[in-house]
């Protein structure tokens, strides 16, 4: 379904996750068409993708997703150009701001596949009326006429700008032309290797984050933050830090001890000069090793294996990880009295809204959240424990505050990936495996600050395992997992738990091939239930040259994953000859994800999860020492740097007619699998703690 909407430009509007073919060119209904204009800059009520040609030729879509880097903005602009023949320069992809109805969540690879429909019916119904407002201008048969570049064209040469008719479009309830979205056969722009709209202002320092913002009278703030996960401020002597110059107000919230400045200089400098007694965290004395006993205790037992076979397998240890996004939490807040306005990048902002409003006594209704840019968030900007601080501060201040988290901030107090603990079997008799078991655990986030949960309480938590969708002919799948609750900051990360559970399981089939004399190529491609799987493991395994020699030292790691309505298969070539220092020298990744709207996009996708799977198996995990994470830089959290990436990377795309999958997190656990499938191939050894160098 498509709606007009009430404006003195042709503004129409598309439901997400509507029936898009049954309803194409429909009438607006009159409830709908009396509208008022401004529902572009204010929003709607309800779920909307609203599309606005502007009087000045400019193609306008607020979008309710929001941009960290994954380049939905381009994707969705490419859908748009594609169905109204407009020039991809000439679509402008502003983000909604919070609404009150309706679905705003980015995350779970879906944005691409759920505005694929919505987009392309959007777009093609607002060419329709333009096309049919040319006809009525010109007095000629609306078939006769075609769009191109932004334009309506007539036979004899005649063009009009879509702005120079939007006025015109608005009013036109019946279009005399189709308005349905084109086959696959007619697309120009989808599926074209497109530079992202965005790359010259990202490149060239104009593309406005948070942080970029200037809001009247918001003052640069950091917090003062206690040395243990949930510490609590137990007195503060700020006299020194009040008298130093530049500083405006220093404030105590649940986090710590916040101080707004005349700059982020003079902010860090009374942060310092703060001196505060804290009071340990819920976890002060807990470390690693302890946390680790307890995830192992918390594995459920696998049942018995089936009689007469064989077992390979092992058990897998996962470590913290850190978000890390490129560009530090900010959040600029003005909280009044009666009204709340919160800048920052969110990928939940109506949760993020109601939270806010709670914390702070408002209603929902009198705060707004404008939605910004992130710079990279991989779940981080899911999350919105930033601007909920910052609300706060601006509250207790009686000021608007620009609020930045420090990378110290954010690794030592934000969000990570929770450890993980595996135990997977493989049983096989006769040459083939008969089984496959699977149990996890990993930590649960708890607020609860007294008796076990605090502490490390175990139960069982219920979640399906990805080895339930039976990727591989296994035979009888078999899985539970468990949990325990501790007091710390969780939260998704990138792949979520396919990122260690799929990786444990690619590890355990490299193995059960090598039990059974078998290629792992081949193995895979035996035992694949998938077409389309074994498609992309086919593509890798040439392109990659799989089996070629290999010096000492060196070693192929292969495998594959499939999710999100999508497949990737990825192979590594490692140089582990210091098995300290491991080196991946070249990736090569093959994916289906049915439709790829922008090919370059996807590969850039699919090599940042290529890095994604280095930095945890091969170096980056936090530790956790006497209820403190120990790392809080890029010094020591050890994510891969540009001179751990690969020499070589190639992704290929395997051409498909399918709508779109997901594929922002698709590569990840392929990525991880063969990495570590890799090293125990050059080493001769079986890695079972991740990363190796934790």
């Amino acid at each position: 379904m498509v709606y007009s909407l009430a404006a003195t430009t042709l503004t129409v509007a598309a439901p997400l996750g509507c029936d898009t073919s049954s309803a194409a060119g429909a009438e607006a209904t009159p409830d709908r068409a009396a509208r008022a204009s401004d529902v572009l800059v204010t929003g709607t009520d309800e779920e909307m993708l609203v599309l606005e040609v502007t009087a000045a030729n400019r193609i306008v879509v607020r979008l309710p997703r929001v941009e960290v880097g994954q380049g939905v903005t381009t994707a969705v602009a490419m859908m748009i150009a594609e169905e109204l023949d407009a020039r991809l320069a000439d679509v402008d992809m502003p983000l909604a701001e919070a609404r009150t109805k309706g679905n705003q969540f980015t995350g779970g690879s879906s944005s691409v596949s759920s505005l694929y429909g919505p987009a392309r019916q959007l777009a093609a119904t607002a060419r329709a009326r333009l096309v049919t407002a040319a006809a009525r201008r010109w007095h000629l048969p609306a078939r006769t006429l075609r769009t191109w570049n932004t334009r309506v064209v007539a036979p004899d040469g005649r063009t009009a700008t879509f702005g120079s008719l939007t006025a015109s479009a608005a009013g036109i309830r019946r279009t005399a032309v189709s308005s349905k979205p084109k086959p696959a056969s007619r697309h120009r722009v989808i599926g074209r290797p497109t530079t992202r709209i965005d790359a010259r202002d990202i490149v060239t320092g104009t593309a406005r984050y948070t942080g970029d913002l200037t809001v009247a009278g918001a003052r640069p703030t950091v917090v003062a933050r206690p040395p243990t996960l949930g510490g609590k401020v137990v007195s503060v002597d700020d006299r020194a830090a009040r008298a130093m110059p530049g500083v405006h107000a220093v404030v105590r919230i649940p986090g710590g001890v916040a101080v707004v400045a005349e700059t982020f200089h003079h902010a860090f400098q009374a942060r310092d000069a703060l001196r505060v007694t804290w009071a340990p965290g819920p976890l002060a004395g807990l470390s690693d090793a302890a946390i680790r006993y307890r995830l192992i205790a918390a594995v459920p037992r696998l049942g018995p294996p089936p009689s007469g076979s064989a077992q390979v397998g092992g058990e897998f240890a996962f470590a913290f990880v850190s978000h890390a996004p490129m560009e530090v939490l900010t959040a600029v807040a003005d909280v009044r009295p009666h009204s709340a306005e919160i800048w920052f990048s969110s990928q939940s902002p109506m949760g993020a809204r109601d939270s806010i409003a709670s914390a702070i006594g408002l209603p929902e209704s009198k705060v707004r959240v404008h939605v910004v840019r992130g710079g990279g968030s991989f779940g981080r900007r899911l999350d919105h424990d930033a601007a909920l601080e910052a609300a706060l501060i601006s509250k207790a201040a009686r000021q608007p505050v620009k609020l930045m988290w420090s990378r110290a901030d954010d690794i030592r107090h934000g969000r990570m990936r929770p450890a993980s603990h595996h135990r997977v079997r493989a049983s096989h008799a006769r040459g083939r495996v008969v089984a496959f078991a699977h149990a996890t655990a990993s930590v649960s986030e708890s607020y609860e600050e007294q008796g076990a949960s605090a502490q490390g309480g175990v139960r069982a938590a219920a979640r399906p395992l990805p080895s339930d969708s039976g990727l591989y002919n296994f035979g009888r799948l078999s899985g539970d997992s468990g949990s325990v609750e501790l007091a710390m900051p969780l939260g998704a990360w990138r792949s979520v738990d396919s990122g260690t559970t799929r990786t444990a399981e690619e590890i355990v089939v490299d193995e059960v091939a090598a039990s059974l004399g078998k290629d792992p190529v081949a193995f895979r491609r035996a035992t694949l239930r998938s077409k389309t799987v074994k498609a992309v493991l086919d593509k890798v395994a040439a392109a990659g040259h799989w089996g070629r020699t290999m010096p000492d030292g060196h070693a192929q790691g292969v495998a594959v994953h499939e999710e999100y309505d999508s497949c990737v298969a990825c192979l590594v070539e490692i140089d582990a000859g210091d098995p300290k220092n491991p080196r991946v020298t070249r990736v090569v990744m093959a994916a289906d994800v049915g439709t790829a709207v922008n090919p370059r996009g996807l590969e850039a996708q699919l090599m940042g999860t290529a890095v994604d799977g280095i930095s945890t198996v091969l170096r980056a995990g936090l530790h956790i020492d006497r209820g403190a994470v120990r790392e809080g830089s890029f010094a020591d959290f050890r994510y891969a740097r540009q001179r751990h990436a690969p020499l070589h990377f190639e992704a290929h795309i395997m051409p498909s007619r399918r709508d779109p999958g997901g594929a922002g997190e698709l590569g990840v656990p392929a990525a991880a699998g063969a990495v570590a499938n890799a090293y125990a191939r050059a080493t001769g050894t079986t890695p079972r703690r991740f990363p190796i160098d934790y």
